[in-house]
């Protein structure tokens, strides 16, 4: 066979991954045909994907807690990257307990499985990884999101959060013959919605266009993903879709060892000279994480993909706050998976919370929404509050169908009227606690009904994350609203220090999505817009750079 003309897009070089063991039953190595041929159990991937998806839920990867505890540590973050990154370390070590994960928004499941050419297993692979997904979900304190189809227009829950994404492929690398490698995700409904595709042409491929192109559109990936992010951006590639898979991959930071020059054959490549200087330029959006500053990313990958001379495919996605995935491999030696860092605590500073942010104000909800409005009326966009009191939970189908009620000359729900809604759907509560992970959801996602909801009376103050639109901004304007951000990513932590009480009190047959009532306790927000036509982000989202900047990031 003429291999000659092969060329591996996406050659990565050897893995450095450390691993721990978990068992060997299940696996045997067999002999055949002049070969050996490694036998794998189906029950050995559902025990594998299912202890993988209870890993990435609780735990992160040590570089990324390292990069958290960096922002405390650097004298040039914000007060306000620094309280970010503070809670976020500190979501991470309730997390790491096993019982409330780290998000509330425990994702689709995502695996890629990597099979070598001496693998034997019984029956489809992907029937025993589904297994493994739906037994993690069954018994951890997950929340289920997966959303079937009825009909073009009618959906209901599956309640198991099957169907997973899974993709096997064969892998025919020398030396590979007796492994199966595997790399486990959990993509949250806000980072995927930062996954884009954009058809560009030969003309992007200049510095100066490059820069602007990039100045506009990771601005416009705002906040609603919980930054700081690690980035990936992929120029490139033989069809859109594998410039979008590729970047996927790189946010997870699995093409990491991909060669750092390319050549004439047409293999991928990272640029690490382009990566230090679009990390450079997020640093000057004035976004920071989430709330202004310096750490709007973490890091950047930047990789640079053979295409079609009519095609220029670029792709962007982000991997958040909520950074899960791990690797997994089989061998004959056993099954292994990526040790990720079970004492996040060692990351945290000796500093108290005050060390990182500047005066907070104390909201009490427990009073009439007139007192309320006019106590947030008095405070500028960017002011840290604390909030106190009860709060009504409403999201996506709540929203529909209060609409609907409006359409039909109904009043605004009474409990609209009198309290501040807050945008978010909890995981399942563990026994003994007053709420599941209950972290914010997307605020964009509710624009449209803003307007009409703050005319009939409600929503006139509101909580969730990320920026609005300037509808938004226009009805706060018009008719005395506000919109409170909140910290994306700590679900866990919010569940177990600051949400006192949790009820339904509305449309309990929609699960997760019903009208919940809270009871929360110095709850940590912050003013994005005001009654009077003020947006925080109105400014750092407005593309300004004509150049990348030259040079690494300090």
């Amino acid at each position: 066979m003429d291999d000659s003309f092969y060329v591996d897009m996406l050659p990565l070089g050897p893995d450095t991954t450390t691993y721990r063991k978990l068992t060997s039953d299940g696996i045997e190595v067999l002999s055949g045909a002049g070969r050996e041929w490694l036998r794998i159990e189906p029950q050995v991937l559902t025990d594998l994907t299912s202890a993988a998806i209870r890993d990435i839920s609780h735990l992160l990867r040590p570089g990324h807690l390292a990069q958290l505890r960096a922002i405390i540590d650097d004298p040039e973050a914000s007060a306000n990257d620094r309280f970010v990154a503070l809670d976020l370390l500190k979501n991470a070590n309730v997390a790491a307990g096993g019982v409330l994960p780290m998000c509330q928004d425990t994702g689709t499941a995502i695996v890629m499985g990597k099979r070598g050419q001496g693998i034997i297993t019984t029956g489809p692979d992907e029937a025993a990884i589904s297994a493994g997904v739906a037994h993690a979900f069954r018994t951890l304190n997950l929340r289920y999101s997966q959303m079937a189809p009825t009909s073009m227009w009618d959906e209901r829950n599956t309640g198991t959060n099957l169907p997973a994404q899974i993709d096997i492929y064969a892998d025919t690398k020398p030396g590979h013959e007796l492994t199966y490698e595997l790399l486990f995700m959990a993509k949250g409904g806000g980072s995927a919605n930062k996954s884009f595709l954009y058809q560009e042409t030969k003309a992007l491929l200049n510095p100066t266009r490059f820069a602007a192109f990039l100045d506009e559109k990771l601005r416009s990936l705002g906040t609603a993903a919980c930054p700081p992010y690690h980035l990936a951006i992929v120029v490139g590639g033989t069809t859109a879709e594998f410039a979008l898979k590729t970047a996927k991959l790189a946010s997870a930071r699995y093409l990491d060892t991909l060669p750092v020059h390319g050549s004439a054959d047409g293999h991928g490549f990272r640029d690490l000279e382009m990566e230090a200087e679009v990390l450079a330029m997020t640093r000057t959006f004035g976004i920071g994480a989430q709330f202004g500053g310096k750490y709007f990313c973490h890091d950047v990958r930047v990789i640079r993909l053979p295409r079609h001379g009519a095609s220029l495919p670029v792709a962007i996605a982000v991997s958040c706050s909520a950074d899960r995935q791990a690797l997994a491999k089989i061998t004959a030696d056993g099954v292994f998976l990526e040790q990720l860092e079970t004492e996040p605590a060692q990351y945290l500073p000796d500093v108290s919370e005050e060390d990182t942010a500047t005066d907070v104000v104390r909201i009490n909800l427990d009073r009439p929404m007139s007192e309320i409005r006019q106590q947030l009326s008095a405070l500028p966009v960017k002011t840290r509050v604390s909030l106190h009191g009860p709060l009504v939970v409403a999201r996506d189908i709540a929203h529909a169908r209060i609409k609907d009620m409006l359409d039909r000359g109904e009043p605004m729900p009474q409990y609209l009227q009198d309290h501040a809604v807050y945008y978010a759907g909890p995981a399942k509560t563990p026994e003994g606690y007053a709420s599941g992970s209950f972290g914010p959801t997307t605020a964009g996602r509710m624009d449209a009904y803003v307007d009409q909801f703050q005319q009939a009376g409600g929503s006139f103050v509101m909580l969730a994350k990320g920026n609005r639109s300037a509808a938004v901004t226009k009805a706060c304007a018009e008719n005395g609203g506000f919109y409170l951000g909140s910290i994306g990513g700590p679900a866990a932590i919010l569940a177990q220090d600051n949400i006192t009480s949790v009820e339904v009190i509305d449309f309990p047959e929609l699960g997760m999505e019903a009208v919940w009532k809270i009871n929360v306790v110095d709850f940590p927000a912050f003013v994005v817009v005001d009654d009077k036509g003020n947006d925080f982000f109105a400014e750092t989202l407005r593309p300004v750079a004509t150049t990348i900047p030259v040079g690494p990031p300090a």
